[in-house]
């Protein structure tokens, strides 16, 4: 799925204990990570589970400015201004080359983090309850380069931090 010409890139805001959300909701308001999800994002393909659609406040669907290809078992399911896929391979097959987004929710990202070339990880300094989680992120990951705490319009601490796959050469 991935190669040369190929960035398949997982995104996604979590707590130091790797909850990414509650109740299909995200349990905290960082707009800073909001506006940088877009600006990332824009222009590209956006792969995300039904639950994910479904969790999106009905104006911000579909994702302006980027094709929404949504994963689900679901074969009648269709929403206008998203392309139903029936598992994540396909909708991998269906992104072209270039760089292609993964926005949840848990379970697709532990599907996609096998292939994925970089992560892109919201650090929210909070804890909260939580039902669905982050992957792991293992040894085969490297933070491209130290990410800095800023304080959120809301209050809350946060960090960005990009890694990307150590390369096996």
């Amino acid at each position: 799925m991935s190669g040369p010409d190929r960035t398949i890139g997982l995104i996604w805001a979590q707590t130091p204990e790797g909850v990414i959300g509650f109740e299909n909701t995200i349990p905290w308001r960082v707009p800073e990570d909001m506006a940088n999800f877009k600006a990332v994002t824009m222009g590209h393909p956006v792969v995300m589970g039904r639950r994910t659609w479904d969790s999106l406040p009905p104006r911000f669907r579909p994702l302006d400015g980027r094709r929404n290809i949504v994963v689900t078992r679901q074969s009648d399911w269709s929403a206008e201004g998203a392309e139903r896929a029936g598992s994540l391979p396909e909708a991998m097959a269906m992104s072209t080359p270039g760089t292609v987004w993964i926005a949840g929710g848990g379970e697709i990202y532990r599907a996609a983090m096998d292939f994925a070339t970089d992560l892109l990880v919201t650090e929210v300094d909070t804890t909260v309850d939580g039902d669905a989680y982050a992957p792991l992120i293992g040894p085969e990951w490297h933070a491209v380069e130290p990410a800095q705490w800023r304080e959120s319009t809301t209050g809350l601490r946060f960090r960005i931090r990009h890694y990307i796959r150590h390369r096996s050469d």
